[in-house]
């Protein structure tokens, strides 16, 4: 039988939690949701209710002989990942070592590259902190892995939408977007062909491993895609300028940072047929 402990078992882990345990893997997840965790305990998985912002405060976990599946997004703030930190230094405390280690980092590694087609092998030049984070934990992952004779896989995951993850409340508010034709690529995965991915990538997984799926389009491009499904207004549309002024910082990177994603050692590799390999598939069964 498979054994997987998922940390951070949130939008993306618990979908990857229901299939394992559909294909019967013993799952136990660590989270901060009470209510999700008593969800997941009556599908069968063991659950550890904790917070990784201090490493007094995280129990022993149940690691010895499961696979790790590591999903906790970094703090904000900071280029470096203290979580991951924490979470690293409380199973050395405890000597629980997992037997392979799955990490979901992000393309924001990458920075931007204007567009240019990025591979595993790319430089990772992050601009961003956030960037900055994930490339900390990427490498602290891979560090531990070396120590303690784990296997590591990193997965750079792309923009993440589904059921539940499209930008209705964006559309609703009709939150400006930046003008289409100065808007830049941008990458994304379906989180259900991500759970796929996450369920290969602990199974036979090696490296790293870019995660989109191979049809960038803008972030315009996107939000007009969803706002067209959902049979809704397209948000209004504005200048550079104005957008450096009234869009959040965070929004406001996604749509400077700019880089096309390639996703063949991922479908290669990993044997991965997309669901869906594009935004109207997509966007479409996410309704």
């Amino acid at each position: 039988m498979q054994k997987l402990f998922i940390a951070g078992c949130g939008y993306t882990g618990t979908l990857v939690a229901h299939q394992a345990l559909a294909q019967g893997w013993s799952v136990a997840v660590h989270l901060r949701d009470e209510e999700k965790a008593a969800a997941l305990a009556r599908a069968g998985a063991e659950t550890c209710l904790c917070s990784m912002d201090d490493l007094e405060e995280i129990p022993p976990l149940p690691l010895a002989r499961r696979m790790l599946l590591y999903s906790v997004p970094p703090q904000g703030g900071g280029s470096i990942d203290l979580r991951a930190r924490n979470f690293c230094a409380a199973l050395e405390r405890d000597q629980t070592l997992p037997t392979k280690i799955v990490y979901l980092s992000a393309t924001s590694v990458y920075g931007d590259t204007g567009g240019t087609v990025v591979t595993e092998q790319s430089p990772t030049e992050p601009t961003s902190a956030m960037g900055k984070r994930r490339l900390d934990a990427e490498q602290l992952f891979q560090a531990f892995g070396l120590k303690h004779a784990i296997p590591v896989v990193i997965l750079r995951v792309s923009a993440i939408y589904g059921k539940g993850r499209l930008p209705l409340m964006q559309i609703n508010q009709g939150q400006p977007l930046l003008l289409e034709e100065l808007a830049k690529p941008s990458n994304r995965i379906h989180v259900d062909d991500l759970t796929q991915v996450c369920l290969a990538a602990l199974d036979r997984g090696t490296g790293i491993y870019n995660v989109s799926d191979g049809h960038p389009a803008s972030m315009t491009a996107y939000f007009n895609a969803c706002a067209d499904a959902l049979q809704k207004p397209r948000q209004p549309q504005i200048n550079l300028d104005e957008a450096r002024r009234v869009m959040p910082p965070l929004l406001f990177t996604y749509f400077m940072e700019s880089r096309v994603v390639d996703n063949q050692r991922m479908l290669q590799d990993l044997g991965i047929a997309l669901r869906y390999p594009d935004l109207q598939q997509g966007i479409a069964a996410s309704i």
